[in-house]
């Protein structure tokens, strides 16, 4: 099978893992805001709710695609897909078992850090086309928020690269050693924050705002187009959560086979249901507190983390 073609199924299954996603996403999202809450979320459609979400798609994909009469229409059309690819491109790199990665590349690690910062460009790129003074804020706070956010995230993986030697996530997890959890607890929290930061959930949810921007640098999108921007958070959201359990947790190195690969599903879940229960938990941040925690806070923990594992290298 050719380079190209082994791309497009692979592409085409990122897809469908992203769709699925972002289905059961929000469901249980709003199964878990409404424990939170004290409500009880969707329940008529289907057993708890499930088909609920289902039923949103069909009636996202049926509502008119509305352009702005003001916007600039090809760049308008085209920033929800600058926004979903690269997510999607950062789930072929992600180890789903021990010894299997759709696309096995020896500069892993740096791939799935690397691609997905190209979904600013789209981000920016949807405020600004609209021509929408709260669209245009919303995409420049963006902007702003997830490249200053890039720094901590990628400092957050570099102690797994030392450690195992290599930028190949397959190396990671054939190295992974049970004594990485505690001593990866500092990096694992960074990557956490700095995921939710990156993916611009709540509390770091200064782009869309709804109270401040009226959904900020998507404000004017509408139908499939709005739903290909929530299917792109969805799947930035799976990304980061089967990263981090793949390389952070080691599910494939605790349990062998088939229960490993059942431990690494559960591993996923629990970090995801975590950036949920966060988002519904803490209050948003002012951008000067948003900022402040990147550069005074989270990378100052992240290089602490590196000088750990500087110490500990000479003695393995």
């Amino acid at each position: 099978m050719s380079g190209l073609v082994w791309g497009v199924v692979w592409g085409f299954a990122a897809s469908l893992l992203i769709a699925l996603a972002a289905l059961l996403g929000v469901w249980w999202e709003r199964k878990v805001s409404g424990a939170i809450q004290m409500r009880i979320g969707p329940q008529e459609l289907g057993p708890a709710g499930l088909l609920q979400t289902l039923a949103d798609t069909v009636k996202l994909v049926l509502k008119e695609d509305i352009t702005p009469r003001a916007a600039d229409v090809t760049i308008f059309r085209i920033a929800p897909l600058i926004v979903f690819a690269p997510v999607a491109m950062s789930l072929l790199v992600v180890p789903y078992a021990q010894g299997f990665a759709p696309l096995d590349t020896g500069v892993g690690v740096l791939f799935f850090m690397a691609v997905p910062a190209v979904s600013v460009i789209g981000v920016l790129l949807a405020g600004w086309s609209s021509r929408n003074t709260y669209a245009t804020i919303g995409g420049i706070r963006a902007a702003a928020q997830m490249i200053s956010y890039e720094l901590p995230r990628t400092l957050s993986v570099l102690p797994l690269v030392l450690l195992a030697g290599s930028l190949r996530p397959l190396d990671i997890v054939d190295a992974w050693r049970w004594w990485w959890i505690p001593l990866l607890t500092i990096a694992f929290v960074v990557y956490l924050i700095s995921s939710l930061a990156e993916l611009n959930r709540g509390p770091f949810d200064l782009p869309e705002a709804e109270s401040e921007l009226v959904a900020g640098y998507f404000a004017d999108y509408s139908g499939i187009r709005w739903a290909i921007f929530m299917m792109a958070e969805y799947g930035g959201l799976l990304a980061a959560s089967v990263f981090g359990a793949a390389l952070f947790l080691g599910p494939f190195s605790l349990l062998p086979g088939a229960a490993g690969i059942a431990l690494f599903v559960v591993f996923s879940a629990a970090i995801a249901t975590l950036m949920v229960w966060t988002k519904w938990t803490f209050p948003r941040m002012r951008p000067d507190q948003l900022m402040g925690l990147a550069w005074k806070v989270l990378t100052p923990m992240a290089l602490v983390q590196l000088a750990l594992v500087g110490v500990v290298l000479p003695w393995l």
